[in-house]
């Protein structure tokens, strides 16, 4: 009976919705958009292709633009905390006033270098952490039988489903001195007092670590699932160790993944706040705790601007690096 009255109602929504879709075709402003439309030589296709067009204008390029208007501007008091680009001489003459002091005040400043080369250290030690321990979860999966591989790329997507900052607040109550890790050890007699794990470097890079570690596995998952295991059966009955025809045969194979995977953990590591805010110790400097710090506690907005613009300056290498392996990965399956 369930089973009836479901495909009952999966046929009225569907005559719902062809009668929704009869009576917007025979209104009079959908017949004089489409033939607008028409005159002007848009098709289906392009409006398909302007959607990601006009959500990247509104949201990447237009906020680029007012960042980088504030970059060139000078600190104020007032709101907004910054002077205007664009000024009326006498009501007749448009002065534009740029300021790259902001930008030489980088340079000079030791911090912002510090915070920078801090950033990359930790995304870099990240993503090397990553790899080391998403490579051969995603070698499991890839060659594990199919009926177990949606399971367990459901359990590495699993913690998608909870909100970030409570994952956060997890592992504050599992590294905490009172918390389950170390309530564990004393209980075991393992050790006679607490273990300080939280506001350090380790407890930054485990929840890092953490955080991004599907970001890792899903795209080697994705290369290493199309290998064929025939040229692994060539390379042994060539006299190749299986550990030789890994290296030879899997790792090359693998090196899309490997960097797709690396761009997706390194690139958003750089300019991560919330983990070294919460779990990291008052030592480690990030490029994320400086622009809070420089837009909310200083009220810089135009340096802080300047840090942001420099910023994605340092990221488009790692991002141009990530395009030219996502359209080879691309390539090759379309190959195959």
């Amino acid at each position: 009976m369930a089973q009836i009255s479901y495909v009952t109602l999966g046929r009225r929504i569907s005559a719902g919705l062809d009668q929704f879709m009869q009576t917007v075709t025979h209104l009079r402003g959908y017949r004089w958009s489409s033939d607008v439309v028409r005159k002007l030589g848009i098709t289906g296709r392009t409006l398909v292709i302007a959607i990601p067009w006009v959500w990247l204008l509104l949201f990447f390029l237009i906020p680029f633009v007012i960042v980088l208007k504030i970059s060139f501007a000078e600190t104020r008091l007032g709101v907004p905390p910054y002077t205007p680009l664009f000024d009326w001489v006498s009501s007749q003459y448009l002065q534009i006033k740029l300021n790259a002091g902001n930008y030489l005040f980088l340079a000079k400043d030791s911090l912002y270098i510090e915070a920078f080369l801090s950033s990359l250290k930790v995304a870099s030690i990240s993503t090397v952490l990553c790899l080391l321990i998403g490579y051969p979860m995603s070698y499991a999966i890839a060659r594990a039988s199919p009926s177990w591989r949606n399971t367990l790329l459901l359990l590495i997507i699993l913690p998608f489903w909870t909100s970030f900052l409570v994952r956060i607040y997890a592992w504050i109550g599992l590294l905490a001195n009172t918390g389950l890790i170390n309530n564990a050890l004393i209980a075991a007699g393992l050790i006679h007092e607490p273990i300080v794990m939280m506001q350090t470097n380790f407890a930054m890079y485990v929840g890092i670590v953490y955080c991004y570690l599907p970001f890792m596995i899903l795209p080697l998952y994705s290369n290493l699932e199309k290998h064929d295991n025939t040229l692994l059966e060539a390379a042994v009955d060539l006299g190749a160790t299986p550990f030789k025809a890994f290296l030879r045969v899997t790792l090359p194979l693998s090196m899309p993944g490997v960097i797709a995977g690396s761009m997706l953990v390194f690139i958003p590591a750089v300019g991560e706040f919330v983990i070294p805010r919460l779990l990291g110790g008052t030592d480690s400097l990030m490029i994320g705790r400086v622009l809070w710090d420089e837009f909310f506690s200083n009220r810089d907005w135009p340096v802080a601007g300047a840090v942001a613009i420099c910023l994605l300056l340092v990221l488009v290498l790692p991002i141009m690096v990530f395009q030219r392996y996502q359209v080879q990965e691309t390539n090759g399956s379309a190959k195959r």
